[in-house]
């Protein structure tokens, strides 16, 4: 099976999945999205497919997501903030031809194996 994962190596969460995916055999695409971060379009794509709402794939810990306003904004503002400071795209995203997932925890994986 192949898998796409938007990773960052510095978060045990993310480094956990992309360790599930590889020892359940998948053929794993490692996107660094802090250094490739997804289009809007793809973020927007992903979120529908793994059927959640942007806002609920926002990361606010760590960030200033919640000064700005965003954990009450729309989908369109959520969307925009990402696109623009790919730090607020909570991980790890991963997607197979099963479906998207926010893999936190890391075991949501096992959904869309």
């Amino acid at each position: 099976m192949k898998a796409t994962i938007w990773h960052n190596p510095g978060c045990g969460t993310s480094r956990n999945t992309l360790a599930l995916l590889r020892e359940r055999g998948a053929q794993v695409e490692v996107i660094e999205y802090l250094k490739h971060p997804p289009s809007r379009a793809r973020l927007a794509q992903l979120y529908r497919d793994a059927g959640i709402s942007p806002r609920e794939g926002l990361r606010v810990r760590g960030t200033d997501a919640e000064e700005r306003g965003l954990t009450t904004a729309g989908d369109d503002a959520v969307l925009d903030a990402m696109a623009a400071d790919p730090r607020l795209i909570e991980r790890p995203l991963v997607e197979t031809e099963k479906g998207a997932r926010l893999c936190r925890p890391a075991e949501r994986v096992e959904e869309i194996l």
